[in-house]
């Protein structure tokens, strides 16, 4: 049996970790709510400076940067390295949400904001509260939670839509066929529009184009206005796609439906 002061230390931690989650939420709205319009891009941090998707991300993140759009990444090397260097030298805003680790990631050098998290959930929060849309490059288990996580969050209208673009169509199209023919042709796990959620691409170009036509599609995306002076003049009507949209509770036998 665990001693009562075993308990009360426990509950006390517990507490004061509550308030560190509240901090590392803070600090970051208080932050990403004054850089509009936004962009989140996904990818492996093992690229290297020589391969074709890191040159891809630079160009990337530069073409964003020149469109007035700030670029966010999780900061570290590989693809959100490039990116962050596109939009860096592109005189564009680049930031970084860089994530502590048992082994300690170095941050990249092209960050003009740098925020620290503790927490991946909070940090997923933040890739997609002040975005207009995600862009995925070729990555492992940290991208493909991202891209599914964004894929949910649409997918059950808890964020509003907006593109998600895959770059790197002999990376993608195999994952899509699986969905396509396991997840939805033989489990019947998915619905066919869930099928048109994102778009696969190979040119940085398309990529560009997509988040463009929708974004002046849609202004009810996140992050509009889009300037910074529009901004001031204009804060009511900022609206951000944090991924908690209301929606209505769960029913069934002896619950009520409740409204509000």
């Amino acid at each position: 049996m665990p001693s009562d002061e075993f308990s009360y230390r426990t509950a006390a931690e517990e507490t004061w970790r509550i308030f560190r989650i509240m901090a590392e939420f803070v600090e970051g709205i208080d932050v990403l709510s004054r850089v509009g319009p936004a962009v989140s891009i996904f990818g492996s941090a093992r690229a290297r400076p020589e391969d074709r998707y890191y040159q891809q991300a630079v160009q990337l993140g530069a073409k964003l940067a020149h469109e007035q759009f700030t670029v966010i990444t999780g900061g570290g090397p590989g693809i959100m390295e490039a990116a962050n260097k596109g939009a860096f030298e592109a005189g564009g805003k680049s930031i970084g949400l860089n994530i502590w680790l048992p082994v300690e990631q170095e941050a990249n050098a092209y960050q003009t904001i740098s925020l620290d998290f503790n927490h991946f959930f909070v940090r997923k929060v933040m890739f997609v509260k002040y975005a207009v849309a995600i862009i995925c490059f070729p990555g492992g288990f940290g991208t493909m939670d991202e891209f599914f996580e964004s894929m949910t969050l649409v997918q059950t209208l808890k964020m509003r839509a907006m593109p998600i673009v895959l770059v790197g169509s002999d990376f993608w199209n195999p994952l899509h066929d699986w969905v396509r023919d396991t997840m939805l042709g033989v489990f019947k796990a998915i619905s066919p529009p869930d099928l048109e959620l994102c778009t696969i691409t190979d040119s940085v170009d398309e990529a560009v184009a997509i988040v463009l036509k929708r974004y002046e599609q849609d202004r009810s995306l996140a992050g509009q206005p889009k300037t910074e002076e529009e901004m001031q003049l204009t804060p009511h009507l900022r609206v951000t796609a944090e991924g908690t949209l209301k929606g209505s509770p769960p029913v069934g036998p002896g619950r009520e439906r409740q409204t509000g």
